[in-house]
């Protein structure tokens, strides 16, 4: 029973198709392929120093999981989710939670990582072959409300019966990093693939890193840039059952197949996606964004 109540939601996914975002790069670039935070990873750079500069980070890459992961029992995240508090966090845990609360209310609550326990819910019975506990469903949607949420300095706590999920933002947020640190490195020219894609320079043709959306036609330049894809059947909670969460209502949703995003930040890219994918129209679409500076509704598929 310890067991499945630590599984995060990503393990009980059934993945229906590849990333919705594909970079295009030169033959003779370095390219690193791993796993972020349990998605296809890739950093491709055109510099002398390539394999070292990848080394360190993946060596950064390794060091968040150990705060956003949900599969692992020693994460900050995962132990706070466990305990209801956490003292002591990592100033990446505080600023990406600092991050989070603005894009909640940029979304107007339709981007809240409280979600995690009603997650847990669905997906575990759809493992189990059954339909959710009326009671269990009942309290996960009771808890759901980043309102409620208070972190400093000092600790975060959850309100009770709270979880979080952070894999709408934290993907972005580690390229965030990963750029952060390469450009401490003097690296201004590089390509980061978390899951969502981040572009630092020129790129390959010095007008930018192509960028190709997944049932879009043409390509995307993407300079000094990051760009995030939500999509509604990228994943599926069981067969023919997408994986997108309103938790305003606290159900799964309907409306809009795809969304793409791009800002000056891969987080903000990242969690702005995930909350406006509930979203109705373009135009509804738009109009939340038009509050953040730099950030454009660069695709909507319904």
């Amino acid at each position: 029973m310890q067991q499945t109540r630590q599984i995060g939601r990503r393990r009980f996914l059934t993945i229906a198709s590849a990333s919705c975002l594909i970079a295009a790069a030169p033959a003779h670039a370095f390219r690193w392929q791993g796993i972020t935070l349990g998605a296809r990873a890739q950093i491709i750079l055109d510099h002398p120093d390539a394999p070292r500069l990848s080394r360190m980070a993946q060596a950064e890459i390794s060091r968040l999981e150990a705060v956003f992961s949900l599969y692992d029992r020693r994460s900050e995240l995962s132990r706070l989710n466990r305990a209801g508090r956490l003292d002591g966090p990592a100033f990446e845990l505080l600023d990406c939670l600092a991050m989070c609360r603005r894009v909640h209310d940029v979304t107007e609550g339709r981007f809240d990582p409280t979600v995690q326990p009603l997650w847990q819910a669905l997906a575990e019975a759809a493992v189990a072959g059954r339909a959710p506990a009326p009671e269990r469903l009942a309290a996960a949607k009771r808890a759901i409300g980043f309102d409620r949420l208070r972190f400093d300095s000092a600790s975060v706590k959850l309100a009770p019966g709270q979880a979080l999920t952070l894999n709408g933002i934290a993907q972005g947020y580690i390229a965030d990093r990963v750029a952060a640190l390469l450009r401490a490195n003097g690296i201004d020219d590089v390509l980061i693939d978390t899951g969502e894609i981040l572009a630092m320079g020129m790129g390959p043709g010095r007008g930018g890193w192509p960028v190709s959306i997944t049932r879009e036609a043409g390509k995307w330049l993407l300079l000094d840039r990051a760009i995030a894809t939500s999509a509604s059947a990228g994943t599926e909670i069981a067969p023919g059952q997408g994986h997108i969460l309103d938790p305003r209502l606290g159900d799964l949703a309907q409306g809009v197949s795809q969304i793409s995003v791009s800002a000056p930040s891969a987080a903000l890219a990242d969690g702005l996606s995930t909350g406006l994918i509930l979203t109705r129209t373009r135009s509804e679409a738009e109009t939340l964004l038009s509050i953040v500076k730099e950030s454009r509704l660069e695709s909507f598929i319904l």
